[in-house]
């Protein structure tokens, strides 16, 4: 039987993708499950399983845009073989041995083909790549990323890489924020002394009940939502002629990925604690990491926050993630003298910053709206804990 293997519809709205790369060659046998594409739409990369199991004939070649619903190979089902490389099937269909693990890697393909062609045009070892495929595997775009660090030592020259669609989407809808807002930004400053304190004494104790560590983003989300719900111009977004108003912070976290900065929602932030918003803010950090994140965990935010700090800013201007009409910038965290109660004293400070579009958020709007946040950053034992750390943290 010959298996026709179309598009999946990766979400709402999506009308193409683009075959990114084919993690298996024409006339391979496969596995059903085995991932076999990675496809590109403009919200993110997926990974095309296969349906079955038999002798696989590609149709569309990489690079190519295709419609949702269009057949990209085909599976001929009555041709039984054995795979030409191992592969994980869906966690919860079978738990897989870290022996058998082992056995795999041993026997698997360092690089896939249209990377080891590269590799052999480049004239360069396999080791100087590090994989980022499934089990270490090389790819494409592996040996793309790793061509930079190997000509340093070499001659000089240029390589060219195409722009995958979520990359081109995302550069189309960066010069679109600039050019179809009224974008300022206002800056303030946050002593994270206080916060220091908390998580120093009870940071301990919260990873071990939860599994969990207490990071600044909880605090930076709990005065979010705070902050929102007293300047609700901050929590809207413009269609058309009218200001949509939203009643709940949906709050969109900004976390880097392989495939380069995703932003998974956390949903009504408003009615999660300190530990429910930690455990959600890894459990989808995790999947962006892994390349699993779903269209659906990524749509509609209605405000965002992201964290510069940890790659080392200081301070910029973040760009609002529309529909969206804000965003908040956080950066690294320093010791400076401040001036307090007449001496000058060190604490450790950091720089945030707010994005805004002034089609909505009238000037008093935004930096009443940072002045909160900054109100609930330093006394966050008062303002987000109920005036009781420990039992707020249920500690």
């Amino acid at each position: 039987m010959l298996l026709e293997m179309k598009v999946p519809s990766p979400g709402e709205s999506i009308s193409e993708v683009e075959i990114a790369e084919w993690l298996v060659k024409d006339g391979d046998y496969v596995e059903k499950d085995q991932s076999i594409a990675e496809i590109d739409s403009d919200k993110a990369t997926l990974e095309l399983p296969a349906e079955q199991s038999g002798k696989i004939t590609i149709i569309v070649n990489e690079g190519e845009t295709v419609a949702v619903g269009d057949i990209v190979c085909t599976i001929d089902t009555s041709i039984i073989g054995e795979s030409k490389e191992p592969f994980l099937k869906d966690k919860g269909s079978a738990e897989i041995k870290s022996n058998d693990i082992i056995k795999k890697q041993a026997t698997l393909k360092k690089a896939t083909p249209l990377a080891s062609a590269i590799i052999s045009d480049l004239e360069i070892s396999e080791n100087e790549v590090k994989g980022t495929g499934e089990l270490g595997k090389i790819t494409k775009n592996d040996v793309l990323d790793a061509v930079g660090v190997v000509s340093e030592s070499g001659p000089r020259g240029t390589s060219r890489k195409k722009m995958s669609t979520l990359r081109r989407k995302i550069a189309s809808r960066l010069v679109a924020v600039k050019n179809e807002t009224a974008m300022l930004t206002t800056f303030n400053e946050v002593d994270m002394t206080k916060i220091f304190e908390i998580r120093k004494k009870y940071k301990d104790k919260f990873k071990d009940k939860y599994d969990v560590g207490l990071g600044f983003m909880s605090f930076f989300t709990k005065s979010v939502t705070i902050a929102l719900k007293a300047f609700p111009d901050v929590n809207s977004m413009i269609d058309k002629n009218e200001i949509i108003h939203h009643n709940y912070t949906d709050i969109g976290i900004a976390v880097s990925a392989p495939k380069g900065l995703m932003v998974p929602v956390i949903r009504n932030a408003e009615l999660l604690n300190f530990q429910e918003i930690e455990s959600e803010i890894k459990r989808l950090a995790i999947k962006a990491r892994d390349g699993r994140l779903t269209i659906n965990e990524m749509l509609g935010g209605t405000f965002t926050i992201t964290n510069g700090g940890v790659f080392g800013s200081m301070l910029s201007t973040p760009i609002i993630n529309p529909p969206q009409s804000a965003i908040l910038g956080m950066h690294n965290i320093l010791e400076r003298p401040m001036a307090i109660d007449g001496e000058v004293k060190i604490r450790p400070i950091m720089y945030v910053a707010l994005s805004y579009d002034h089609r909505v958020i009238d000037g008093r709007e935004s930096v009443g709206f940072l002045v909160k946040v900054k109100e609930c950053l330093e006394n966050p034992v008062e303002l987000l804990m109920g005036g009781d750390a420990e039992n707020y943290l249920a500690l």
